[in-house]
């Protein structure tokens, strides 16, 4: 078994490189961070080999708090962008858009096909070949209004 007192430089890097497979695996951001820091401090240990053991460990603790606490300032600072918001809401997608009704509204409702899928669609009774433009959406309903642009 390996002492503390006969840790090598690539000792170190296995350990980044484990550290770096756990990441892989915990969506936290935190063991990558700690694999870099266990190869600076590999990288150390090559450059200046007479480095004591409890040196090393003290070199790698610090760099793990200073990276870890580091990355999640910067991450509080400047947060990832957000994907798409309307991903799970396709209705939301077709607001502010103008459409030309294939049936009329009769009622207050009607069906219109976008992009290859029938919408419920709520609004003033028109006749088809209108131009209508989206104004909300109501769960799975398209809520329209004349479109005054035509």
């Amino acid at each position: 078994m390996i002492g503390f007192d006969q840790i090598e430089f690539w000792h170190w890097w296995i350990a980044a490189v484990a550290f770096a497979a756990i990441e892989v695996f915990a969506p936290s951001a935190a063991f990558i961070w700690m694999g870099a820091s266990a190869a600076v401090v590999g990288a150390l240990l090559a450059l200046f080999p007479g480095i004591g053991w409890e040196f090393q460990l003290l070199i790698f603790a610090v760099f793990s708090v200073a990276t870890v606490v580091l990355w999640r300032v910067y991450r509080a600072r400047n947060p990832a962008p957000a994907g798409d918001p309307n991903l799970n809401r396709r209705g939301n997608q077709y607001v502010d858009r103008s459409f030309t009704i294939d049936e009329a509204i009769v009622n207050g409702n009607a069906k219109m096909k976008i992009d290859g899928v029938i919408w419920k669609i709520r609004g003033e009774d028109l006749p088809a070949g209108s131009k209508v433009k989206v104004t909300a959406v109501e769960s799975t309903v398209l809520l329209v209004e004349p479109d005054q642009a035509v």
